[in-house]
């Protein structure tokens, strides 16, 4: 990691040199604007609105509109004289309990590492903040802008949040907050019992970024000359009742499923959901036994068809042939007989 600033914690009269890091990094896929016939990089010039000449970056200066088309400028010397420049400290004013910290105030997250010989102050504040299981509310200057901040100790390194001034969270302004909704108590009961089912801890690495991850294969794809395989759907969830509590229960029942737990309330009456799982498991089960019951009969009135066959040729065979020694016998007899002499007186 690279230090974006370096400056020194300001803990009473203790000064406590540290390096900033940014803790964390967006893992976005980023593209470039390209010209889709030869894929050669789309540029863009700073020309000047009025006179259309391209402007180089040593000829920009800051302006701020104050509205009726009248613009004033800032130039580098008006911006060296404000305070923030060379301020290179991190201003403890107060320790508070961090349940008191609105989530939506926190901005973005750095590391600080102590420099030179600063370690030991530095462990020694990072130890009595962890004691005291409250977060330092500190100012600081970062990138010409005054901030709000917050001093906490994660995995053994002090972590910087810098925060939003109160005045930049905006307030919710919506029409169904000034409506008068009445939640029924077995509406409710029922939203607490779906929460519950739900419930469980919190484990961010068994959450993925699937559609940067299908992107990734689509560009590996691309750059390997390979077709691309589709991932398989997921089966779309049947229909939920149109009543509130009808889906409320339809949810637990799911949730509970999905754990391999029991219904609420046992087996009980089937709701829009487990009735189209049932009806699947049913069909499924169904078509295996006929299935199997189909290929055992095949074969079993194949063979004593063909026994039965056999059984009545052979006997056909042996009369046939006892039919014919019949026939013969007398005949040859018959021949017998008149081939012998006849005797004289």
């Amino acid at each position: 990691m690279r230090a974006i600033w370096k400056g020194a914690v300001s803990f009473g009269l203790v000064s406590i040199g540290v390096k900033v890091y940014s803790a964390t990094e967006e893992k976005d896929i980023r593209f470039h604007q390209v010209h889709r016939e030869d894929g050669g990089r789309i540029r863009y010039k700073r020309t000047c609105s009025v006179c259309g000449e391209e402007v180089t970056y040593d000829d920009i200066a800051k302006g701020y509109d104050i509205g009726g088309g009248e613009m004033v400028i800032l130039t580098d010397e008006d911006f060296a004289e404000l305070p923030l420049t060379t301020s290179h400290a991190i201003d403890v004013l107060e320790f508070v309990p961090a349940e008191q910290v609105d989530p939506i105030l926190y901005n973005k997250a750095y590391f600080l590492e102590p420099e030179g010989s600063a370690t030991k102050p530095y462990v020694l504040l990072r130890d009595a903040l962890a004691d005291s299981e409250r977060v330092a509310i500190v100012k600081v200057a970062l990138r010409q802008r005054e901030q709000l901040a917050t001093l906490r100790v994660r995995e053994g390194v002090l972590l910087l949040n810098t925060m939003l001034w109160p005045d930049e969270v905006r307030q919710p302004d919506f029409g169904f907050l000034d409506e008068d909704l009445k939640v029924r108590p077995p509406e409710l009961a029922m939203a607490s019992s779906l929460i519950d089912s739900m419930a469980g801890e919190f484990e961010p690495d068994a959450f993925t970024d699937d559609y940067r991850a299908a992107l990734q294969e689509v560009i590996d794809a691309k750059v390997e000359g390979r077709e691309v395989v589709q991932p398989e759907e997921e089966e779309a969830a049947p229909a939920a009742a149109v009543d509130l509590m009808a889906a409320l229960k339809a949810s637990v029942d799911r949730a509970r499923a999905a754990r391999g737990e029991a219904p609420e309330g046992g087996a009980g009456e089937p709701t829009p959901i487990s009735a189209a799982r049932s009806a699947q498991k049913a069909a499924k089960a169904t078509k295996a036994p006929a299935r199997k019951a189909a290929e055992k009969k095949a074969p079993a009135k194949k063979a004593p068809a063909k026994k039965a066959a056999e059984k009545k040729a052979e006997p056909a065979k042996k009369s046939a042939v006892k039919k014919t020694t019949a026939k013969k016998a007398p005949a040859k007899k018959a021949a017998e007989k008149k081939a012998a002499p006849r005797k004289t007186a």
